[in-house]
């Protein structure tokens, strides 16, 4: 395999090469949390960059619960193309932007669920999350720690099936406007701790209901969400996934994997394997295991779940994202057979056309990299007792320099 061979999903969309840049947050959206004219300038960028397929950042399917303040999201019930025409369009100009110049534009389509910050959304600050049992979040273990966290993240009250149903119909309605909008996909959020990980992982889901008590009960919403979406968007249409490999204990590893197979049956376009949540952010590459050299040449993060996924369902389009800032590491992933598809995310927000260097055989091996320092903690924030501080950093500064690149600023990478 080569990162210049295009990969053709089960949908027939055709992805003309294997980078893929990953979903970053944008934090562009502002109070009217919809795509403006800073996410049509940083996406084209994006869609002028040689990447074969661009992933937006988040959108929540509800703008009562939103991850962060100005997250986009869906406003309202969705109705249909010709009563919503204004909707339509707007987004319409966001798919354009992009998919103009070659890739396809497909969007991460998401609800936080306990994973909400108190001042996000349009529910109330006293208003408390959903989620599929009320289990509050932890970011961290003293008296402080819990503190902060209740201020932040309100505790969850339990989905009720009224609850279930209704936040399934926001998932089918926004993908319907993404594919009435022009784009060429969507793309689940099952990872990172937010509201379809929290049915699928035995952690946060204690439910004794259709949606509790075994991996297949655990999967049974988001399996919901997939069917009703197929059924109402184009066949051409991609719904992607993306899953964690690293927050689930392992003996609920062969759950993991069994859920995997569902999803596999069940006809999803591709997966991506990524990981961590708030409360243990391992997709920002904070506090990873240490690696023998060998498996650390090889960058990605989660390259050994990745795959053995692969060892048992090896039709199944996979992405494999985090930590790749190099030719060699991405085409390591692939030679090992552990994804057909490669993305890429903080080097993405420092270069927009990073594919330019990856794929460009006269750009010597030396050269096709971009290393990025980890961003600098403050003193003052190394005294807050909350896991994820680093990785919330993190998350920040490169949504600082997305926002530079669409105000036709330079990006910089950190510590320059």
């Amino acid at each position: 395999m080569s990162l210049r061979d295009s990969v053709k999903l089960p949908c027939g969309l055709v992805l003309p090469n294997r980078l893929v840049k990953a979903a970053m947050a944008e934090l562009m959206a502002g109070w009217s949390n919809t795509p403006n004219a800073d996410f049509v300038s940083v996406y084209e960028k994006w869609g002028q960059g040689e990447w074969g397929g661009v992933l937006t950042g988040n959108v929540q399917v509800d703008i009562n619960h939103l991850g962060m303040p100005f997250d986009p999201a869906l406003p309202a019930e969705y109705t249909d193309k010709a009563r919503d025409a204004a909707l339509v369009d707007l987004w319409a100009r966001y798919a354009s932007s992009c998919q103009q110049h070659g890739p396809p534009a497909i969007v991460q389509i998401c609800h936080p669920g306990r994973q909400s910050v108190r001042i996000a959304g349009r529910r109330g600050i006293f208003a408390p999350t959903i989620a599929p049992s009320p289990i509050p979040l932890s970011v961290g273990d003293d008296w402080l720690a819990r503190a902060i966290g209740g201020l932040v993240f309100p505790a969850p009250r339990e989905m009720t099936q009224a609850d279930i149903d209704a936040v399934t119909r926001k998932f089918v309605d926004t993908a319907r406007l993404m594919a009435d909008s022009g784009f060429s996909g969507v793309q689940l959020h099952g990872a990172h701790g937010y509201l379809i990980d929290q049915f699928l992982n035995p952690k946060t889901n204690k439910r004794t209901d259709a949606y509790g008590g075994s991996a297949a009960a655990r999967a049974k919403f988001v399996l919901d969400i997939l069917a009703q979406t197929r059924a109402v968007v184009p066949s051409s249409f991609a719904i992607g996934i993306k899953l964690n490999s690293a927050d689930h204990s392992s003996a609920s590893f062969e759950d993991t994997m069994a859920q995997i197979g569902l999803l596999a049956e069940a006809g999803i376009d591709f997966l991506e394997v990524s990981g961590g949540s708030y409360e243990d952010p391992k997709m920002m590459g904070i506090d990873q295991p240490k690696k023998s050299a060998r498996t650390a040449a090889r960058e990605a993060f989660f390259l050994e779940f990745a795959t053995e996924v692969r060892r048992r369902y090896p039709s199944l389009v996979l992405m494999l994202t985090g930590g790749f800032r190099t030719r060699a590491g991405a085409q390591a992933a692939l030679d090992a057979n552990a994804c057909d598809l490669v993305g890429i995310g903080r080097p993405a927000a420092v270069d927009p056309a990073f594919p330019r260097r990856l794929l460009d055989d006269s750009v010597a091996e030396e050269d096709a990299r971009l290393p990025l320092n980890a961003v600098p903690v403050p003193f003052y924030m190394k005294l807050v007792p909350v896991r994820g501080v680093g990785a919330g950093l993190e998350s920040s500064y490169y949504a600082g320099q997305i926002q530079r690149i669409a105000k036709g600023l330079k990006a910089v990478a950190p510590g320059m």
